[in-house]
This record gives structure tokens, C-alpha cells and sequence, in this order.
């Protein structure tokens, strides 16, 4: 069951982040609400959940923000993160709403 969580944390990790210009819209601290609830901080060029920190790249497309991961476990896979409002968004893996 360990295991089974560990790599489910591992594929939200590979579905979040924001822009090649920084993290822009999604700079900041986020609540995600969904499967498994998780906090996340945004900061130019890495995600930070659960202490672990990602390095990533941000591409805005209209309302959506894809994060394509470019180290560690996650490496190559990109998230796309659609901005709903100032502050709030959606994940496949779930609600986000801004808490700093």
C-alpha cells in the first residue's frame, strides 16, 4: 500500500507546475483538492510538494500553463494546469486554490 502511494504522489508531482517565463500565474502556495490533498508551492523554475523540489519549466497557452518536469523522476513529462480564476485552477488530479 506504501508503494502504491508513494508512486501515486509521484505521478501528481509529474502533473503540476506553470511558464518558461517563471511560474507566473501559479506563483505562489496552492491547496489541491482532489484524490489525494497536497500543498504546493510554485516558484520560478521548480515545484516544491511534500519537500520534495522539482526543477520545471513553464509554457503559458491561453488560460492553461503546461510545467514540463527537466530533472528527477518525473523527467520529461509535462502537466497541464488550466487558471479558472485569480485564485483558483484545475488539475486532472484535482481543485487548486491559492493559499499565499
Amino acid at each position: 500500500m506504501q508503494k502504491l502511494k508513494f508512486l501515486f504522489i509521484l505521478v501528481i508531482f509529474t502533473f503540476i507546475s506553470a511558464c518558461s517565463e517563471g511560474a507566473g500565474e501559479l506563483k505562489g502556495t496552492w491547496k489541491m483538492r482532489g484524490i489525494v490533498p497536497l500543498t504546493v508551492t510554485y516558484r520560478d523554475d521548480e515545484e516544491e510538494t511534500m519537500g520534495l523540489i522539482s526543477k520545471v519549466t513553464y509554457k503559458k497557452e491561453g488560460n492553461d500553463i503546461l510545467v514540463t518536469y527537466i530533472e528527477g523522476l518525473a523527467k520529461g513529462t509535462t502537466m497541464r494546469i488550466t487558471i479558472t480564476g485569480p485564485n483558483t485552477a484545475v488539475t486532472g488530479m484535482g481543485k487548486l486554490t491559492r493559499i499565499k
